[in-house]
């Protein structure tokens, strides 16, 4: 089976790239702005958690991701890809819940949380016309939870190793999610010491889930947009990122 079928009428590339570039710059707007309300930032959150979370913090997000590309693939199956705003609802409520009893329950509440963030960036790529179950594409969303955007520079190793689709195996995949991990436990880092209070954790809990819900799907969309335009264009990847980085620089 192929990564994707184009079926639909040729796409009109700049206006699609002004729109990509929109979400983009929109990706990190309000609802990540919201996070600066719950403390001083990532150093000042993560020294809140006990010296024991924070050293189990790397190993504990890569077994969330294996977790969660077991579970997503297997729930697709059986449940249907939600809309956005079901999908926010959704992780909110579990950020509710999780925040609730405090660090025991927020813990608890990490790996379903990563599973669902992993499944509706899998519903994006359906929704570009990718198929889920095609190992390469499942590595493009793993992807998207290291990257800030496909605009990042540092994450071009990881971008070369994905356009080149080459050696997609098991071990793969594993040296990915050890290249991934580290980046999001500082993300899933901040979000755990946010709900460290009791009661008080399921407001930020809620907070939290909601904002990275919407700024995964946002980052989502611009990944397998671009590389949906790519393909459509007939141009190389690189030469695509090109021209969305100059479309988001116009709009500053």
């Amino acid at each position: 089976m192929t990564d994707i079928i184009l079926a639909d009428p040729p796409l009109d590339l700049d206006a699609e790239l002004d729109r990509l570039a929109r979400r983009y710059k929109g990706a990190g707007g309000l609802g990540i702005q919201l996070l600066n309300t719950l403390g001083t930032g990532a150093d000042g959150l993560l020294d809140r958690l006990p010296a024991s979370v924070r050293d189990q913090l790397n190993n504990a997000t890569q077994r969330a991701l294996e977790q969660a590309l077991a579970a997503a693939s297997t729930s697709r199956r059986v449940v249907p890809d939600q809309s956005e705003w079901l999908n926010r609802a959704v992780t909110t409520g579990l950020g509710a819940a999780g925040g609730f009893g405090g660090l025991p329950t927020a813990l608890a509440e990490l790996p379903v949380t990563t599973t669902l963030l992993l499944r509706l960036i899998e519903g994006v790529a359906v929704e570009h016309g990718f198929d889920p179950t095609a190992r390469s594409v499942r590595f493009d969303c793993v992807h998207v939870f290291a990257a800030a955007g496909p605009l990042e520079h540092d994450d071009g190793s990881d971008v070369a190793f994905l356009s080149a689709r080459m050696a997609l195996s098991g071990a793969a995949m594993q040296a990915l999610l050890s290249r991934v991990a580290p980046r999001l436990a500082v993300v899933l880092g901040q979000k755990l010491a946010s709900q460290t209070v009791p009661v008080l954790g399921a407001v930020a809990g809620a907070a939290t889930n909601y904002a990275y819900t919407s700024y995964y799907t946002d980052i989502a969309h611009v990944h397998f947009g671009l590389r949906r335009l790519a393909i459509a264009a007939d141009t190389p990847h690189d030469d695509m990122v090109a021209r969305l980085r100059a479309e988001v620089l116009a709009l500053r």
